[in-house]
């Protein structure tokens, strides 16, 4: 299956590939482990046969959630992951939020 339908979640967001990039930006930031789901797993983007845990949007806000490292200062790493996916957001505004913070990065493996 090809085309619009085939990209777009069932509620207003990111397509595929959109959802996709903005969730591998944020994993190459400095500072961020890994993607968290939230507490409940609710942080997320259904796509086509699977869902990218730790992106979600609607019309209005890109929500994406981390798991930091101590490597950096925290506001350093959530403005770095806000300005490495600014672009992608669509004029939405971007909020990051820190779910859990580990010591050794090689944790968020």
């Amino acid at each position: 299956m090809t085309g619009p339908a085939a990209t777009r979640s069932t509620t207003p967001g990111p397509t595929t590939d959109e959802a996709q990039a903005i969730a591998e930006r944020a994993r190459a930031c400095s500072g961020v482990a890994k993607l968290s789901g939230g507490p409940f797993g609710t942080v997320a983007t259904y796509l086509p046969g699977r869902r990218l845990t730790g992106v979600s949007a609607d019309e209005h806000t890109v929500e994406i959630a981390i798991v930091a490292t101590l490597t950096r200062p925290l506001p350093e790493t959530a403005d770095e992951v806000r300005r490495a996916v600014a672009d992608l957001a669509g004029g939405r505004s971007v909020h990051v939020r820190i779910d859990d913070i580990v010591s050794d990065p090689r944790e968020g493996s």
